[in-house]
């Protein structure tokens, strides 16, 4: 009797440990709004020594993918490279069919980046939702016919009904801040077979002393007044504030009406995770939060090859500070860049 009464107390007492650890209102990630899941991207994805197709990229499970593009009036297209910026240097094979996403020629614009994202789309629905950052290496450039529609139009003919876009999240609100402080995103779930196309300032063009009107600025001022002229759903992308800052770092733009068009928020993880940084300002508005060179946090670990663990603790560090999504050059990890964890709530 006395055996079954202590087992009977162990048992009890396991439950009640259960019962502590997992509050009553938990989540997986999967069924959290999107921005609450910390997942983990690859940096500079479109390389050839990263992988070697883009294909490969978005058979990793990796949550964020990283093109560079170039704009400038050189070259005949969108160009795809990290400092070639007249030409193409990359992964991608512009594949229309899935035996060609390994077998064609590389080093395509990015019309054939994306031709490759939407032949891997169609073949594997339902798969997981992807940010692609684009990173403006010289910002837009309208007078070669490459400003923020044409970008929209491209996007849209490539990638159409795979992406998910600002009118998607603004539904019936004024716009995307309001929308996400309402509880507009959708879940991970509900996000499945969806593109999340990500605009970062490039750094030729925040180098540039000449350019006076970034990417960051010029797209949101572009959404703005796409909605005011009842033309949101022609928007395929988000532009992101780059380079963390404390407070609000929307403040920096003088422009007071265009600061409600940025819940996508992009900069070093360092800098994000130093002590006094509050992020959970991120969390409790439910913006996205992209953290840069994750592995550069201290204690450092390898930018490569950590060891999985290393990876894993650093994941759940960053998750503890409020990241939406990590990012380093851990291509070889799948078991981590497919791994999405809760972020802090608070």
């Amino acid at each position: 009797m006395a055996k079954l009464l202590r087992a009977a107390l162990t048992a009890g007492a396991v439950t009640a440990l259960a019962l502590t650890a997992t509050p009553a209102n938990a989540a997986g990630p999967e069924q959290l709004p999107f921005p609450a899941g910390t997942a983990v991207g690859v940096h500079n994805s479109y390389e050839k020594a990263t992988f070697p197709y883009f294909a490969d990229a978005l058979d990793s499970g990796a949550g964020m993918l990283e093109i560079d593009v170039w704009t400038n009036a050189f070259g005949a297209s969108w160009r795809v490279s990290h400092s070639n910026p007249i030409g193409n240097d990359n992964n991608c094979a512009n594949a229309t069919t899935t035996a060609q996403l390994r077998t064609n020629a590389k080093n395509r614009d990015l019309a054939g980046c994306l031709n490759d994202i939407r032949t891997w789309h169609d073949a594997n629905p339902g798969h997981r939702p992807v940010v692609l950052k684009l990173e403006m290496k010289d910002g837009f450039l309208g007078t070669s016919g490459r400003g923020p529609a044409a970008l929209d139009a491209l996007l849209g003919s490539k990638l159409g009904d795979a992406l998910y876009r600002p009118a998607d999240l603004v539904g019936g609100h004024s716009d995307l801040d309001t929308a996400v402080q309402a509880g507009a995103w959708p879940t991970r779930a509900q996000l499945a077979g969806k593109f999340i196309v990500e605009l970062i300032p490039g750094t030729v063009e925040e180098s540039n002393p000449f350019d006076t009107l970034w990417t960051d600025r010029e797209y949101a001022m572009y959404l703005r007044d796409l909605k005011a002229a009842g033309r949101l759903g022609e928007a395929a992308a988000f532009p992101a504030v780059h380079n963390a800052a404390a407070g609000d770092p929307r403040t920096r733009y003088t422009d007071a009406g265009i600061r409600p068009w940025f819940v996508f928020f992009d900069g070093d993880a360092s800098a994000y995770a130093a002590a006094g940084f509050d992020t959970a300002w991120y969390a409790q508005r439910n913006y996205y939060l992209l953290m840069t060179d994750a592995h550069n946090v201290a204690p450092a670990i390898d930018s490569v090859n950590p060891t999985e663990q290393q990876a894993r603790d650093r994941l759940d560090l960053l998750a503890g500070k409020h990241a939406s999504l990590i990012s380093s050059d851990w291509r070889t990890l799948t078991s981590v860049l497919t791994t999405v964890v809760p972020r802090a709530a608070q």
